[in-house]
């Protein structure tokens, strides 16, 4: 025989209101009364019926996660994991579920997005990436559907609640880390040129450049996939020119693997020959061979505040757009070497 409300009520010596207002996460009830219902429904083996709550109160407690196109490439990249478990920590937290998008290009993801709007799937999205022109964007602010971005958003950044590290200043401080290291030839490689990520680290890059009194080259900046087989093209153009770099600066730490692989191809070896930099503090950084000097960006954080940010404005649709910066380090490891002297 299941299980009712009224069963839980008495074993926890409650009302069977104050039950369903446990389930709800009313407010109104103490952190004590919480802790007994709940220790009563899970001893008891009571599982409420969410869909019909949230029928009630016209909430899916899902939350709609858009990757990149396609999905299925972009979890190549260690970076999507990460920043999908910082969501779904803060998500499972707060009893939401997550409904992460399989869309394959540009228009079918589109679709998929329309769809959890239009048919009332989740109760609000965040976006895993910021493009130039992005019609999902416009789409959802067109619509005042609740959104979070990771990313700083290419316009209408007032409007938007975001999640982001100062992608400008964290590239400017690692490429004057090879200034001060005494490079003066230092490339740039980064991801698609449509990505606002890809645009802040190159013109921080070229801020230091250009502070430092270095020599700007159009040959040192090349565009890839954010991929090692990216880095391994990158690597291709760049050292076939007349005058290779010494140090590169490169926008991801797969990127950065591929470049490792074809330099060793090639019999050049890091850090004696080049000096690397790169992003994201992936856990290959460290266990690669040289250990990757890289900017820490806080992936796991990145998730974590996407999510709250978001449940906050799904709570409270009266929540103004905010714009969370979360702090980078660099961590110096053995991919770069000093020739000052």
């Amino acid at each position: 025989m299941a299980v009712t409300i009224k069963d839980v009520a008495k074993k926890a010596n409650v009302a069977p209101s104050t039950v369903s207002r446990v389930i709800a996460d009313s407010p109104r009830i103490s952190t004590d009364t919480k802790k007994r219902v709940r220790k009563a429904m899970k001893e008891l083996g009571y599982h409420p019926n969410v869909n019909a709550r949230n029928l009630a109160v016209r909430s899916t407690k899902a939350i709609g996660v858009i990757m990149p196109t396609s999905a299925e490439t972009a979890l190549q990249n260690p970076f999507f994991p990460e920043v999908l478990r910082g969501v779904g920590t803060f998500a499972h937290e707060t009893e939401y579920s997550l409904y992460v998008s399989t869309g394959g290009d540009a228009a079918q993801l589109f679709e998929e997005v329309k769809r959890m709007v239009y048919g009332n799937w989740v109760d609000g999205i965040i976006l895993l990436y910021s493009r130039v022109s992005d019609p999902i964007m416009d789409f959802l602010l067109e619509e005042t559907f609740p959104f979070v971005v990771v990313g700083k958003p290419y316009e209408n950044e007032s409007k938007i609640t975001y999640v982001d590290n100062d992608n400008f200043a964290a590239s400017a401080d690692v490429t004057n880390h090879l200034i001060e290291l005494g490079h003066q030839h230092i490339a740039f490689i980064g991801g698609s040129k449509d990505l606002v990520v890809t645009v802040d680290r190159l013109h921080g890059y070229q801020r230091a450049i250009k502070d430092a009194n270095l020599t700007t080259q159009p040959d040192y900046v090349v565009h890839a996939e954010f991929l090692k087989s990216g880095g391994r093209k990158a690597v291709e153009r760049l050292f076939s020119l007349e005058a290779p770099p010494t140090a590169l600066v490169i926008a991801d730490d797969i990127m950065s693997l591929g470049v490792i692989n074809m330099l060793e191809e090639l019999g050049i070896a890091c850090p004696e020959d080049i000096s690397i930099t790169s992003f994201n503090n992936l856990y290959l950084s460290e266990i690669t061979r040289p250990s990757l000097t890289t900017v820490d960006i806080q992936i796991f954080m990145l998730g974590v505040q996407a999510a709250k940010c978001l449940i906050e404005k799904v709570t409270n649709k009266d929540e103004p757009a905010k714009r969370i910066i979360i702090p980078h380090t660099i961590i110096y490891r053995n991919s770069t070497k000093d020739v000052s002297e």
